[in-house]
């Protein structure tokens, strides 16, 4: 599966904390974050994980535009509910694209955990179905 994170300044320690408790599961599938979230993911954990941009310097578009292709699979948003408004437009595009493609979405640690924990389940084996990259027989 392609899962995506994106982390709040405030809660990068966290989705890092996140990542080393999951590390076994994470480890079995391909992980994409914005520079400096995958910064802290990788450095914690050695997972290898996609760089994409920084989320206010178009990684956001970037995640945005792979879930409307159907290129990501699970999204984990550890956001900061106090965000600026500048952002919460950004915030707004991700869980919407999100909603439009029924790509599963966490905005904190509890539903994060929920799906990684039905992730390795099998419980979101359905999403093969509409991921382009399993269509065509990769992964």
């Amino acid at each position: 599966m392609e899962i995506a994170f994106i982390a709040s300044d405030s809660k990068k320690e966290l989705i890092t904390e996140f990542c080393m408790a999951y590390c076994g599961i994470l480890s079995r599938h391909n992980l994409y974050a914005t520079a400096t979230t995958a910064k802290y993911i990788h450095a914690a954990t050695g997972l290898e994980v996609e760089s994409l941009f920084a989320g206010v310097h178009g990684g956001v578009q970037q995640l945005v535009s792979r879930i409307n292709y159907n290129e990501i699979d699970i999204l984990l948003y550890f956001r900061d509910p106090s965000s600026s408004e500048d952002y919460l437009d950004k915030q707004f595009d991700l869980v919407r694209a999100c909603d439009a493609q029924s790509v599963p979405v966490a905005t904190n640690i509890a539903t994060a955990e929920a799906l990684i924990l039905s992730l390795d389940r099998g419980d979101l084996d359905w999403r093969m179905l509409v991921n382009p990259k399993y269509k065509n027989g990769q992964n």
